[in-house]
């Protein structure tokens, strides 16, 4: 049964959302050039040093892929793409993972299907730091049951590990979920599986999961039902805590982005694949806000940050998967139609 909780303040424009009706569109501020096969998810570094040198990695999907690196002017960046990579599908990336006692790196991690593995590079100098890849879901016999999709980044606020929480084309209910803490030592890195866990409705497939730090969940995309909601750290159980905006979606629940901003503010943006829009959440109570075209078509994956990093996006960045081999770029007041 859909657990949908949508406070009454918003039924005019949950009703006008179901009808169908196109909102006007939002261009984009930069489209990307575009990627040689099929991109699907971006995952936005900002540079520490440099706001306005920032990279917007996407995956580029199939046999033959990569993870491409952009500019904020939508160019890539050559000499920090990944290619020769087996059907990449998402990418997430977390700053501050520790090497050792003296060294912490930020991160990019990704899921290779054709490989069943997920693989960890430092940013921005772009090193393996993985072996060549670190198998998932290795207690499954079935191969099908094994295709990494989605993938998610968690640094736990209780004591900063990095967890990767990894999603996969088919999967049980209970278990569609595997969660892989990054270890650390003399020898490298591992990915050591510390949980399992997620719901799922069945006939379609789980692949958007987005991690919010600082409070602590893990929302994730249950394609034909809602987006769920569960606590991050894996000591919290796996208890389900929401189930949320199902109704407002025409067919497919997609990419997930969340807006932070202090005090618990901020947003969650939740792509409505096949009417081309993006609904919007309380990142608070998960209670619907609106929705927004921004011209993109049957979008996947999408990322947000909320600082300034250019005079392009003085707000904010809101990347978004565009159905033409590239990526859409928007200021994210822009984007969030803020006035």
């Amino acid at each position: 049964m859909r657990k949908i909780f949508i406070p009454v303040l918003a039924a005019v424009a949950m009703v006008s959302c179901k009808q169908g009706s196109k909102l006007p569109a939002i261009a984009p501020d930069v489209i990307t050039e575009k990627t040689p096969n099929d991109t699907d998810d971006p995952a936005i570094w900002i540079n520490p040093d440099d706001a306005s040198k920032s990279i917007v990695f996407g995956t580029d999907k199939e046999t033959t892929g990569g993870i491409y690196a952009f500019d904020l002017d939508g160019k890539i960046i050559k000499e920090k793409s990944i290619t020769g990579i087996q059907r990449p599908n998402n990418v997430d990336l977390e700053y501050g993972f520790q090497l050792n006692d003296s060294v912490a790196v930020d991160v990019i991690a990704f899921t290779e299907r054709e490989k069943q593995q997920i693989r960890l590079f430092s940013v921005p100098d772009m090193k393996p730091l993985d072996g060549g890849g670190f198998p998932v879901f290795e207690d499954e016999t079935d191969v099908e049951q094994r295709l990494a999709m989605g993938i998610s980044l968690y640094k736990s606020l209780k004591d900063s590990s990095v967890y990767a929480i990894v999603g996969r084309k088919i999967g049980p209910s209970g278990s569609y979920l595997y969660q892989y803490k990054f270890e650390s030592d003399s020898t490298g890195v591992s990915a050591n599986l510390v949980r399992k866990f997620g719901s799922f409705t069945g006939g379609k497939e789980i692949e958007a999961i987005a991690v919010d730090n600082e409070m602590g969940y893990v929302y994730y995309s249950d394609e034909g039902e809602c987006v769920k909601k569960y606590y991050a750290e894996p000591s919290m159980g796996n208890e389900e805590l929401a189930c949320f905006g199902g109704e407002l979606f025409l067919d497919d629940i997609e990419g997930i982005a969340i807006a932070r901003y202090a005090n618990g503010e901020g947003y969650i943006i939740v792509s409505d694949q096949q009417r081309g829009q993006f609904n919007i959440f309380s990142r608070k109570d998960n209670s619907f806000i609106k929705a927004v075209n921004l011209s993109t078509l049957e979008t996947d994956g999408c990322d947000v940050v909320t600082v300034p990093l250019n005079d392009t996006f003085p707000n904010g960045l809101f990347a978004a998967m565009n159905d033409e081999k590239n990526f859409y770029f928007y200021d994210l007041n822009k984007a969030l139609d803020l006035k």
